[in-house]
């Protein structure tokens, strides 16, 4: 079901932005898996922004799954190193790292889609940081047209958190089925 729904939404439309949420590493594999080998089959790109101690998981799954010509279409970038490239989680120096990361597939016209595992180093961070970075990708997604999927780790997400997610990511991913997020403002919403 998984497959067939989020490969029929990025048929639809280009500008995807989902929330998955998990609680075992098996299944977080699993999915970001999935959804590399059905971004790679679909002919776009991978942008994977992964930590060091899951992608040796990751990478070896692919290995199997993936020749090593369609292995050279991900671009695996340290989550850490993306996330606090500026010393700190900073919204707009994420976000620039992220436009010099996608420069070269805008400019050469190839289609990419993008895995993102957040963390943060505490939970004495602000959490509106992350709403403020969250609205900024939910705009990158539409203005670029491309999937993203940001992934949290369910014990990290406090309610409130977990509020601000489901209100910046119009599509959740729950298990293996991709539901509509109804705190997700419409456009015809007014603020």
């Amino acid at each position: 079901m998984f497959k067939n729904k989020m490969n029929q939404l990025f048929e639809d439309q280009k500008s995807v932005h989902v929330l998955y949420s998990y609680n075992e590493s098996e299944d977080y594999i699993r999915q970001v898996v999935n959804y590399i080998q059905n971004g790679i089959f679909a002919g776009n790109c991978i942008i994977l922004i992964e930590n060091d101690r899951l992608y040796p998981f990751i990478h070896n799954k692919l290995k199997t799954l993936l020749t090593t010509d369609q292995m050279k279409m991900i671009n695996r970038i340290n989550n850490f190193d993306f996330y606090y490239s500026s010393g700190s989680y900073h919204p707009p120096a994420i976000l620039d790292y992220f436009n010099k990361t996608v420069q070269p597939y805008l400019e050469k016209g190839i289609s990419f889609r993008s895995w993102a595992h957040v963390e943060w180093s505490s939970m004495e961070d602000p959490l509106h940081i992350i709403e403020d970075f969250e609205k900024i990708a939910d705009n990158a997604v539409n203005q670029l047209s491309f999937p993203l999927i940001c992934a949290y780790k369910s014990e990290r997400m406090p309610e409130y958190l977990r509020n601000i997610l489901m209100e910046t990511h119009p599509y959740i991913l729950v298990e293996d089925d991709l539901i509509l997020s109804e705190q997700y403002p419409s456009s015809t919403d007014v603020k």
